[in-house]
């Protein structure tokens, strides 16, 4: 006990929180985590592989949705090392420096997802709104200037808040709550003044992941006034129909963040499985769905892909 408690309090390290009271099943857990890894991987290359190579793809739409892609696809590498190397036993620990990085990672990533989920309500917005002015507006010099604004926005606001962590002084035991390094943990741990961090941390919270939630359910209010100004029932359904994916890919990401964000302020008494639980989900749902998605309601897609295993089925039977 005194080992641990010294590893806690002096060690430059930090002591990732698996699964509490269940590491004789880490064996059988890591199973269903390593399918949601390789689901993740394999479906969001499947995503950009059939959007870079189908040509009638190369519409503003699936340029957004690549990025989208792309963003859970870096989510899934980012904590996949310290998820499936507690499970599987290789580590229990992170350096100060390691976390930090994926703190930075895990954060930028997502206000980066929460960018793309914007840009392509805006997209949907100018495709019903303003259906003739679609390809005059979004050009793909726009698509690119709009894809280095995400990344700028996502990758260069977040420095200041995270680069200061590496001069805090952590006194507190030095356990994290989850099997990854989160802005929020680290700051508990220490015993510095944290008032920066804690006042920056909250304001790229609204500018960014609440800002954009605004903007997003205003751009669908506007949408849904312009469809129901349509005269025919047939052409409203077919309208609203193109939003089905995007609505879909926004509840996947902000009712689970919603839903950590209350177990982390409500949920103190609740067992701190529940909190790695929540934690998991708000990292890995959205990049296990948003494929998932967009494979079953975008026709263009699920075509695409069925296409691409029906060739492949073919010239496995020829052979």
């Amino acid at each position: 006990m005194s080992s641990i408690s010294t590893l806690n309090f002096n060690s430059s390290g930090f002591i990732l929180t698996g699964f509490p009271g269940l590491e004789i099943d880490y064996l059988w857990i890591s199973i269903p985590f390593t399918s949601i890894y390789a689901i993740v991987f394999l479906g969001n290359c499947l995503v950009l592989h059939v959007i870079r190579t189908e040509p009638s793809l190369h519409q503003p739409m699936f340029y957004f949705l690549a990025m989208l892609a792309l963003t859970d696809l870096c989510m899934g590498l980012s904590t996949m090392y310290t998820v499936l190397g507690i499970l599987w036993g290789f580590i229990q620990e992170i350096s100060l420096d390691a976390c930090i990085a994926q703190s930075y990672f895990i954060h930028g990533l997502s206000f980066m997802e929460s960018s793309v989920l914007l840009a392509m309500a805006f997209d949907r917005y100018i495709a019903i709104c303003h259906p003739l002015r679609y390809s005059s507006i979004l050009t793909q010099d726009k698509i690119m200037k709009i894809g280095m604004a995400i990344l700028c926005r996502s990758t260069l606001l977040i420095p200041p808040v995270i680069i200061r962590l590496k001069f805090l002084n952590y006194c507190r035991p030095h356990i994290l709550s989850h099997s990854f390094c989160l802005h929020q943990d680290l700051i508990r741990m220490a015993c510095s003044d944290i008032r920066f961090n804690s006042i920056y941390g909250l304001a790229l919270v609204i500018s960014n992941l609440l800002l954009d939630a605004v903007l997003i359910l205003v751009s669908y209010i506007m949408i849904l006034h312009a469809v129901l100004a349509i005269a025919s029932q047939e052409e409203r359904i077919k309208s609203l129909h193109t939003c089905v994916s995007h609505i879909c890919a926004v509840s996947v990401f902000y009712i689970p963040i919603i839903g950590l964000t209350m177990v982390h302020r409500f949920g103190k008494h609740l067992s701190p499985l529940v909190h790695v639980l929540m934690g998991s989900i708000y990292i890995l749902f959205p990049p296990l769905m948003n494929p998932i998605i967009y494979s079953i309601k975008t026709q263009q897609i699920r075509r695409r892909v069925q296409r691409l295993f029906y060739l492949k089925g073919g010239r496995d039977w020829l052979k």
